[in-house]
């Protein structure tokens, strides 16, 4: 009775083969190859059985010359038992090369001794040719949603873009709110590119990086010895920014000393220098921003109600990250770009599992950590697509001993503990009898190890 094993039926099986299949000799000729592999290069099995190998001109194939001039194959080398998977390009007989992966074995007998090896290439060119298509879309999306590098195509960035626009034809205060990393500047400085004073100078001051004695010198100017190092006269910002903007960020930290200057600014549009009472005539818009609510240090008495009514004309609220996840992978192509031409190295953007790690995250850092994690992974990585063991690791990553713990505080710890318990978990719940944001819940249970399932069964 005939069996399966019979050689009369190996032809009819391999020509069922969708890959191309190629026997060849230890001597590097061509013994037989199935129907894919004609249909795949053009040749016909007549036209290649004999002919060298080396007609197939594959870019990953390796020979070496013998002391007889003749050529040995590289797979034949000793330690060349295990399956090799390579990814290369072969030529057809009309001339045209083709995408292919190969995967070749040896073929050894009872004894051991070689008797050839057997390869398969399976097409991929039509996967090249999606590939090529899904960047070139995906680059048209990025083009589409880099609005004065404002990166975002997500409907709250797009209402953002809006209200820009409008913002930007008028010449009344702007307030942009948003917490830390959201891209707040980039919003300011898009607003001026497009508005009436684009052609005038735009004047940047971060408000919480001085005090209140520096602040006012850098805002309104100071002359030759106002103080102790005044030792010139110094044009302050509300000059340099006339005929243009001013852009006042974090003014949510800024003194009630300079709150009574500044609204005088905006009611008089005149400014004196520190240590001078002639008044300079500015002609200035102002756009601020904070991460702060406002509204809270009104009710404390840290921030004056009538300058917030001055400078709140038009506010503008920026969507945390976690609001806007269908932004990620248009930010996350966006950064790799421009990482990639910076450093040079040939990273081709995120495994499927590391971008589910961007899409997961809560990113409280905002674009401005997901940009830093990006750049920690590109230093961690050489090539190729970054996998979660190159993200940092509050990502998930491998170098999850770099740098020091975090500083435990027992009184934080606890007083998290029992705000999850008294309110049955609920964070935002938890997040207002601690009197913090509901991200600051969740990084602080991220820092401490708090189990929330533990938490409520204890």
């Amino acid at each position: 009775m005939q069996t399966l094993k019979d050689s009369q039926y190996w032809e009819q099986i391999i020509n069922t083969m969708s890959d191309a299949l190629v026997l060849i000799s230890p001597e590097g000729k061509i013994i037989l190859v199935n129907r894919a592999f004609e249909e795949l290069t053009g040749y016909a099995a007549a036209e290649v059985v004999g002919q060298s190998c080396t007609m197939m001109e594959c870019d990953a194939c390796r020979h070496r010359f013998q002391e007889s001039g003749s050529q040995w194959c590289a797979l034949f080398d000793p330690g060349q038992e295990e399956m090799r998977r390579v990814r290369c390009t072969i030529a057809r007989k009309n001339g045209t090369y083709l995408n292919t992966i190969k995967k070749a074995s040896i073929l050894k007998d009872e004894a051991g001794r070689i008797l050839g090896a057997v390869e398969t290439m399976s097409d991929i060119s039509e996967l090249e040719r999606l590939d090529q298509k899904v960047e070139s879309l995906s680059r048209k999306l990025t083009d589409g949603g880099d609005y004065h590098g404002i990166i975002g195509a997500s409907t709250p960035m797009r209402k953002v873009i809006q209200l820009v626009d409008k913002a930007a034809q008028s010449d009344a205060p702007v307030m942009i709110y948003g917490e830390s990393g959201t891209g707040k500047e980039l919003v300011a400085e898009a607003i001026h590119e497009r508005g009436v004073r684009r052609d005038g100078p735009f004047v940047k001051l971060n408000c919480a990086a001085l005090n209140a004695s520096l602040l006012e010198s850098e805002l309104f100017g100071h002359i030759k010895g106002a103080f102790t190092g005044a030792y010139r006269h110094r044009q302050g910002r509300f000059e340099a920014a006339d005929g243009g903007d001013i852009f006042l960020d974090e003014i949510g930290d800024i003194s009630q000393s300079v709150q009574v200057k500044l609204l005088r600014v905006l009611e008089n549009k005149q400014v004196e220098r520190v240590g001078d009472h002639r008044p300079i005539r500015v002609d200035v818009r102002i756009i601020s921003a904070t991460n702060k609510n406002i509204a809270d240090l009104i009710t404390l008495k840290q921030f004056r109600e009538d300058l917030f009514f001055r400078i709140n004309v038009i506010p503008i609220q920026l969507p945390p990250l976690r609001e806007r996840r269908e932004d990620i992978p248009l930010l996350v192509q966006h950064f790799i770009q421009r990482l990639r031409r910076s450093t040079g190295k040939p990273i081709g953007g995120l495994t499927p599992a590391a971008l589910q790690q961007f899409m997961d995250y809560a990113w409280p850092g905002n674009i401005r950590e997901l940009k830093s994690a990006l750049e920690f992974a590109f230093v961690v990585a050489e090539g190729g697509k970054l996998d979660i063991e190159h993200l940092p690791p509050q990502l998930g990553g491998g170098a999850r001993d770099c740098g020091p713990p975090p500083l435990e505080n027992p009184a934080e710890k606890a007083a998290l503990i029992d705000a999850l318990r008294r309110t049955n978990g609920n964070q935002s719940q938890a997040a207002r009898l601690l009197g913090v944001n509901r991200v600051t819940v969740w990084n602080r249970m991220r820092k401490y190890g708090v189990d929330l399932k533990r938490v409520l069964k204890s």
